[in-house]
């Protein structure tokens, strides 16, 4: 619609129906209508002029039919009421975490939801006020609530591309979702959640570290490094001199701090530039993936040559 359209409209209530819609990415319900002063006869008027579009039971998109994504999503949480919100799925699509899976995925904070047709609805009467949120004008489970959600309907995959993804967002950071955990102790999603963050936040100490690491550089037949050791400027975990050969490792495979960062970028920037072979391994791969750090190291030992010579003290 144009904006003489527009104004034309805004007569007798229109202006309230189209500041609510710009709210609602678009769409207002027959119950908002009704609140605002509109005769069932006064919206039939509208839906025969093409000022309404009926676009789900009870709703109607204001002035186009068209709706964007954003829009499909406000008519599911307005079809099943004003306790309702997105979640799940469709929960972690809004928050930019996931994707969407065949139908949208609602909550309702009541006891018996009304069906809708193309909508999956969950109720779920005890879901607390801290996990109900608002991200770009639409009702939403909040993250952490999100996230508990679907660990417990998906696999660890997925769940680790959500927790990353809401991490590299900044909407929320591992160590503080392992500590909001607590207030969910007693839902389907926490354990497997809470496995997940304690496998992938740990960190190793440096005399358990070198236990489990060295032998397996030995079992490729790379040479005993050395261990803490000066390199180019930078404190290394292992380095053989004589193959121009560094490892480094992570505590944490989730979030560094942006100085954290830069100062990595550094790091590398300075071995690459000084020509030598450089790999960066998570503590959570030393411990519980050894098969792939000794397949990376047994291509690299072919590559240098390796001889399996003790390295002598630089």
């Amino acid at each position: 619609m144009g904006s003489n359209d527009r104004a034309a409209s805004q007569g007798g209530g229109g202006a309230h129906v189209w500041e609510l819609a710009d709210a609602q990415h678009g769409v207002v319900s027959r119950r908002q209508l009704l609140d605002l002063g509109f005769s069932a006869k006064a919206i039939e008027h509208r839906l025969v002029s093409k000022r309404l579009h009926l676009v789900g039971r009870g709703i109607y998109a204001v002035g186009r039919s068209e709706l964007t994504q954003h829009g499909q999503w406000m008519v599911a949480v307005l079809a099943c009421g004003p306790e309702a919100m997105l979640s799940h799925g469709s929960a972690a699509a809004l928050w930019g975490i996931g994707r969407e899976w065949r139908a949208i995925e609602v909550s309702v904070r009541r006891c018996s939801p009304r069906r809708r047709d193309g909508l999956r609805v969950r109720r779920r009467p005890t879901l607390a006020d801290r996990d109900v949120d608002e991200h770009e004008r639409v009702p939403v489970t909040g993250i952490v609530q999100t996230l508990v959600d679907l660990a417990a309907v998906h696999k660890r995959p997925a769940v680790e591309r959500a927790v990353n993804e809401a991490d590299r967002l900044d909407l929320i950071h591992p160590p503080a979702l392992r500590r909001e955990l607590e207030a969910h102790r007693c839902e389907p999603g926490v354990k497997p959640l809470r496995a997940m963050l304690d496998r992938r936040t740990f960190r190793l100490t440096r005399e358990e570290l070198e236990r489990r690491f060295l032998p397996l550089a030995e079992q490729v037949g790379l040479p005993l490094p050395l261990t803490k050791q000066w390199v180019n400027g930078f404190e290394v975990d292992f380095y053989w001199p004589d193959l121009g050969f560094v490892i480094e490792t992570d505590g944490l495979r989730y979030h560094r701090t942006p100085a954290e960062q830069a100062r990595d970028r550094l790091r590398d920037q300075a071995h690459t530039a000084a020509g030598m072979t450089q790999l960066r391994f998570t503590h959570e791969q030393v411990r519980y993936e050894p098969e792939h750090v000794r397949a990376v190291l047994a291509e690299v030992a072919r590559r240098l040559g390796a001889t399996g010579k003790r390295v002598a003290a630089a």
